[in-house]
């Protein structure tokens, strides 16, 4: 792999070292394992009701402007935050857990803790609500 590396780094005429763009790599994986993707509603139950770590979890819908604006808030948001996951859930594909937590409007963020919904929001909000909602659940009340 470092060949690789070293052999794209000269044909793009770069004399930096190759350590430099794993460093990168790293950073972009370590900002991707905070974000939780689902598939099914098991992987719902065992990646957030069942996890150590508080999540947020955004419910969110292609066709929704607001969430567009929204989502990348969240991970923005977040990113600086060891202790907390994000979890994005798309309505159209995940209509039950979207009834289970009744979620009329999107966006749509719950805040869980131990298995339990400790705060939520709906609608598109400004930054300090979203910090003040993150500030709350990493407290270990």
């Amino acid at each position: 792999m470092n060949t690789i590396i070293r052999n794209t780094c000269k044909c793009l005429g770069s004399n930096l070292p190759y350590k430099l763009n794993l460093a990168r790599n790293f950073t972009l994986t370590s900002k991707l394992n905070k974000l939780i993707t689902l598939k099914t509603n098991d992987e719902f139950l065992s990646k957030v009701m069942n996890s150590n770590k508080p999540v947020i979890v955004n419910f969110h819908a292609e066709w929704c402007e607001p969430c567009h604006i929204l989502t990348p808030k969240l991970e923005e948001l977040i990113q600086t935050n060891n202790d907390i996951d994000l979890a994005t859930i798309d309505v159209g594909n995940h209509a039950e857990l979207a009834q289970i937590f009744e979620v009329k409007a999107v966006p749509a963020v719950i805040a869980v803790r131990n298995g339990l919904v400790v705060d939520k929001f709906i609608g598109l909000v400004d930054a300090n609500m979203i910090e003040d909602l993150i500030e709350k659940l990493g407290n270990k009340e």
